[in-house]
């Protein structure tokens, strides 16, 4: 072989490897967040005409672990912003996930593996995010403000109880407000002063733990499946004092009990089933809802299989109807989980499905706009940072 050919066959192999390298986090959400029915989907015309005057909320999406740029529609994934603004999605939380264990599950985890490592050092993340669960989350919202500098206005991160006034009254078509939550407390690393840097980020939600127990409390697919530990107390007053919300999603019944039994503020389930449609450890109790309607907060419910035993818009709705009928309509939102490496029965655009599935079981309007979106609203208007 020439000395040229073997330049050339050098050359070759690197455009490969690089184009690999820039094609794999697609190829690796492509595998991790799918859909079951591809859009377009229909609804009748008083579905679709109500669906564009609803305040439109949603308590959960993973978005910010992939590798897309948001701003631009894609056919990978369940969200980026001309989807929602095509949902008519008012406001969406998008929740950091910092550690991921191997072989994860809904039973029992162990934190001694991390498969976000992997994911960062694939997408390319900072080499400071490769082994910190607090850099990792810091990194994702640096990526939600990017998104936010450059959408020209249509994309808006909540911070305080005035930029959600102002959000609301201007309430131009097509806007979408942000909500940034940490899923898990893995980002603290143990110390609670680095809550402090999280605010300062613009995190305003957090959940104690995620898939595997914390310093600060059990989860229900941990290992202990205890409660809030003497740092999670103290967690839960921080928190409270900086008028961050307290997500009890993945929380074991111990810390979903404990934290409950001394909250000020109204918490919240961001993503969850129900057991009274779908048993499983991953759902809620009748008694675990109580206790977070009793404390003036909101249980989103999700949409894959695991939550609510079914593969449809149908199946979403019959959750939110028990939990409706459990604690009040009051205290029934959406949580979807999209994006959170799940399959979904359809991507954000689908959502006036569950609007649709809502009226045909016969909830009133003014049930409707509470469990689509108003819920949240009264929430975040009553206990975001003034």
């Amino acid at each position: 072989m020439t000395r040229y050919r073997v330049i050339l066959l050098l050359a070759l192999l690197l455009l490969v490897l690089i184009g690999g390298v820039f094609a794999t986090p697609g190829i690796i959400e492509g595998k991790y967040n799918r859909i079951r029915k591809e859009p377009p989907y229909a609804v009748p015309a008083a579905t679709s005409e109500l669906q564009q005057n609803l305040f439109v909320a949603d308590l959960h999406a993973d978005s910010l672990l992939w590798g897309r740029n948001l701003l631009s529609r894609s056919t990978t994934g369940h969200v980026d912003i001309p989807r929602l603004q095509q949902a008519n999605v008012s406001l969406q939380a998008f929740t950091v996930v910092s550690t991921i264990p191997r072989r994860v599950n809904i039973e029992r985890n162990a934190g001694s593996s991390d498969m976000v490592r992997y994911l960062a050092i694939t997408e390319r993340w900072p080499p400071r995010t490769w082994n910190s669960p607090k850099e990792r989350a810091l990194y994702q919202a640096g990526r939600l403000r990017v998104f936010e500098s450059e959408s020209n206005g249509k994309l808006v991160i909540l911070r305080t109880r005035s930029d959600l006034q102002k959000f609301v009254a201007s309430r131009e078509p097509h806007r979408v407000a942000a909500l940034l939550g940490a899923e898990g407390a893995q980002p603290l690393e143990g110390k609670l002063e680095n809550l402090n840097d999280l605010y300062a980020a613009g995190f305003r939600m957090m959940s104690p733990t995620h898939f595997t127990d914390t310093e600060v409390a059990g989860s229900a697919s941990g290992q202990r499946k205890g409660g809030l530990t003497d740092l999670g107390r103290e967690w839960v007053r921080s928190m409270e004092a900086k008028s961050m919300l307290i997500d009890l999603a993945h929380a074991s019944p111990a810390t979903l009990r404990d934290v409950a039994a001394i909250a000020t503020k109204p918490v919240i389930v961001s993503h969850t089933g129900v057991k009274g449609t779908c048993n499983n450890a991953r759902n809620l109790s009748d008694d675990e809802l109580r206790a977070v309607a009793r404390t003036g907060g909101v249980v989103g419910i999700g949409y894959w299989e695991t939550a609510v035993c079914g593969r449809d818009a149908r199946a979403v709705a019959r959750a939110i109807q028990y939990a409706a009928k459990a604690i009040g309509e009051e205290h029934v939102a959406l949580g979807s989980d999209f994006d959170g490496a799940t399959t979904m029965p359809f991507d954000v655009t689908g959502i006036p499905l569950i609007t649709d599935e809502l009226r045909k079981a016969g909830l009133s309007e003014h049930d409707v706009r509470l469990i689509m979106g108003e819920n949240v609203l009264r929430v975040l208007s009553q206990n975001l940072p003034e």
